[in-house]
């Protein structure tokens, strides 16, 4: 294995590492009261901000070249990808655990594939070892995604005592509501991966004819902003609801933005 080989496989762990710490953070904010739709618009918001100005120092020539078919493709692909997607993953993360929408986050590989498949974007030959890799490899991810959704298992006490971090348990009636709460998570994550999936695929046809990556990832975030908004004023009238305070809720949208 050469270098180059080996520094994709670094970045692509620590990728990991970074998403599961912010399915942790999520998480605890939303155990700590944290409106999940006000979390997602503080976020994609907070994005907007810190990219828009980077975009119009390098890429303001360039964005009268976009014409409105793709303003109104990209505004879709960030209903899907961006808004549809991180609502879907987390009401998940509050119905479930870190544990599993993290675990669950790889099965997107898979759902992308199928959709690639469907679409005649990629080819798989089973004659062959790299065939034969990627179907066993969406096997066994489906199959621990299933095994993990099924099964919640025994709480284990976190390192962290904070009731943030706390995991929540229940007997008799309040054990089967949690339950019903899981699998309903579970199925709303796999949406979220078929959303994130479709946009994915979308993305690629939309590079393809516009091929300016910064004003595309700006644009879906803007988009995404505008959107998440809309959502969260529909969902949350409480005010007090939208206050940020120096809690595990700022250091979550702090996170996702680092």
């Amino acid at each position: 294995m050469d270098a180059t080989s080996k520094k994709a496989y670094m970045i692509a762990i620590v990728v990991q590492i970074i998403y599961t710490g912010l399915s942790v953070l999520s998480k605890a904010a939303f155990n700590d009261g944290m409106s999940i739709f006000v979390f997602i618009f503080y976020r994609q918001a907070t994005g907007s901000l810190l990219l828009l100005p980077l975009a119009l120092i390098f890429q303001r020539k360039n964005m009268p070249s976009m014409p409105m078919i793709l303003l109104l493709k990209l505004f879709l692909c960030a209903l899907f990808g961006n808004t549809l997607n991180l609502n879907l993953y987390n009401v998940s993360l509050k119905l479930t655990s870190a544990t599993l929408v993290a675990a669950g986050s790889n099965a997107m590989p898979v759902v992308t594939l199928c959709l690639a498949l469907l679409l005649r974007m990629e080819v798989v030959d089973l004659r062959s070892s790299s065939g034969i890799a990627k179907v066993s490899g969406s096997a066994l991810c489906i199959a621990g995604v299933i095994v993990m959704a099924f099964y919640a298992g025994p709480g284990l006490s976190p390192v962290n005592h904070h009731h943030s971090f706390a995991a929540h348990a229940g007997t008799g009636s309040h054990a089967s509501t949690a339950k019903a709460a899981w699998i309903a998570g579970t199925f709303l994550m796999v949406l979220s991966n078929i959303c994130w999936s479709l946009s994915t695929v979308w993305q690629a046809r939309i590079l393809r004819d516009f091929p300016n990556r910064m004003l595309v990832a700006v644009s879906l975030c803007v988009f995404s902003a505008l959107q998440s908004l809309v959502i969260a004023a529909v969902a949350e009238r409480d005010i007090s609801r939208w206050k940020l305070r120096l809690d595990v809720g700022l250091l979550a949208i702090a996170y996702t933005c680092a």
